[in-house]
């Protein structure tokens, strides 16, 4: 891609994970999980944003989320110019927005090319020629957003109507449109003249910012409040939660784009989507000849245009007859649909979560700075714990009201301090934390260390952790 100045990738990482449930939840969407390959969603986003023509990415983010970033742009190869904590999520224009700041902070010129973190574009060099041909009118002072030529009389996405015929090169957007219904869509396909609407724009930061100002000025006076006391923490770039939470939650499209004038559209041909229901799932991780795509623990006999998925060690999945099925399996879920009816899942999120139920938003394993863990199993006074520590990482110096703890390593060389008792447990080898003692757990290898925890007591709650001491900050 050759342009006259690197254009600067934002990339939005948020997201509430219910269209993609069980696999994607609440605290773990989507684009955290490896869906259609080896990489993750938000991997392949940053790796496309990278590299000749681009500056270094700014990624937008929640706290819970911001060590789940910095390890997967670790293991793509990929260093951002900042991670930026949003105190709360408060939708893409106020994402937008702020990031803007931040850039303009850094280049007063800037041309910004805001993404999602959650979309699947195969054909990397193909957008990336598309940003290329769309930046003379971002550098012209316009906004642009990207549109994506539909294959299909599609419902689910909003639409973008051109002048005239859809073209390869920029075109001067007439107006948005929201969701059609069928007719409507099977209408405007046979046109020619609409594009699904992708949630991609560039421009420079300072159009940017004065769009705001202009079409959402409560907006753009909280987050620049915000930004104004913006400051480092752990590598990290953090927006101070106080004026956050004048904010309103809107989006981008709503709050700025759909209000202003002079906008531009650039045509997008190549494959994309943004992976919004599991029949897109199905019909992204191409199909065999029946139509069925199978994980590596799940078999389909006698089925068609299935989508079977085993996301449980150990579990084995295997559909009999069936057609036009999803079912996916995590160790404590399974979905079972039928494909035309993804969209019905943010509905039964809500129910189970209005039931207090875990499983709507909390993932299994549980993320943490220093690496993960997820039980295994419990009981009335007992629960079994893997826990898998990165290398040269540590967990706080730590104590527990309620509980006493086994340690069992299966993996690596555990660093144990015990009331102040530094050792060197290896594999195979265990200790036992007494109820209240001050305790720590480190790697000091080069490689993941694992063990088994085995708690005993009355209570197990997160909450029952008093921290003296942690390498991340957390209280």
């Amino acid at each position: 891609m050759t342009v006259s100045t690197p254009i600067h990738p934002v990339i939005l990482c948020g997201g509430s994970g219910t269209r993609l449930w069980p696999l994607s939840r609440q605290s773990y969407p989507k684009q955290f999980v490896p869906l259609t390959g080896r990489e993750t969603l938000f991997q392949a986003a940053a790796r496309r944003l990278s590299g000749p023509g681009f500056a270094d990415s700014v990624i937008m983010t929640t706290d819970p989320f911001r060590f789940i970033v910095r390890e997967q742009l670790a293991a793509a190869g990929v260093a951002p110019a900042a991670i930026v904590i949003e105190p709360e999520a408060r939708n893409t224009a106020a994402s937008v927005l702020a990031a803007a700041l931040w850039v303009q902070m850094q280049d007063q010129d800037a041309v910004m090319l805001i993404a999602p973190s959650d979309h699947v574009i195969p054909d990397a060099a193909a957008f990336r020629a598309a940003v290329a041909a769309a930046v003379p009118v971002a550098e012209a002072g316009h906004l642009v957003t990207f549109g994506i030529r539909p294959t299909r009389a599609e419902t689910g996405y909003g639409y973008l109507e051109l002048s005239g015929q859809i073209s390869g090169a920029p075109q001067p957007l007439c107006r948005f449109i929201e969701k059609p219904g069928p007719e409507v869509a099977a209408d405007m396909l046979a046109s020619g003249r609409y594009l699904w609407n992708a949630g991609v724009f560039l421009g420079k930061a300072s159009a940017f910012i004065a769009a705001c100002r202009a079409h959402a000025p409560g907006i753009s006076a909280a987050v620049g409040a915000a930004m104004a006391g913006v400051s480092g923490d752990l590598g990290f770039t953090r927006i101070p939660p106080g004026p956050w939470a004048a904010v309103a939650d809107m989006s981008f499209d709503y709050a700025v784009m759909e209000q202003a004038r002079d906008l531009w559209v650039m045509p997008y041909a190549g494959a994309w989507s943004d992976l919004g229901s599991w029949e897109a799932v199905w019909s992204e991780t191409a199909p065999d000849t029946a139509g069925n795509v199978c994980s590596d623990h799940a078999r389909a006999i006698d089925c068609r245009n299935t989508l079977l998925r085993s996301e449980a060690e150990g579990l084995e999945l295997v559909g009999i007859g069936l057609e036009d099925i999803v079912a996916v399996a995590m160790p404590d879920a399974v979905l079972v649909a039928h494909r035309r009816d993804g969209q019905r899942l943010k509905q039964a999120v809500a129910t189970m979560a209005a039931r207090g139920v875990p499983q709507a938003t909390q993932f299994p394993r549980d993320h943490r700075p220093w690496g993960w863990f997820e039980s295994i199993a419990t009981g009335d006074r007992f629960q079994v714990k893997r826990i898998v520590v990165n290398p040269g990482a540590a967990l706080s110096l730590q104590s527990h009201r309620q509980r006493a703890e086994h340690w069992v390593v299966v993996e690596g060389t555990a660093r144990v301090t015990i009331d102040g008792t530094v050792s060197l447990i290896g594999e195979n080898q265990s200790v036992y934390i007494p109820l209240g003692a001050r305790h720590r757990l480190e790697n000091p290898g080069t490689g993941a260390m694992v063990l088994i925890e085995i708690q005993t007591g009355r209570y197990f709650g997160e909450d029952d952790i008093i921290r003296y001491h942690d390498d991340y900050a957390r209280e």
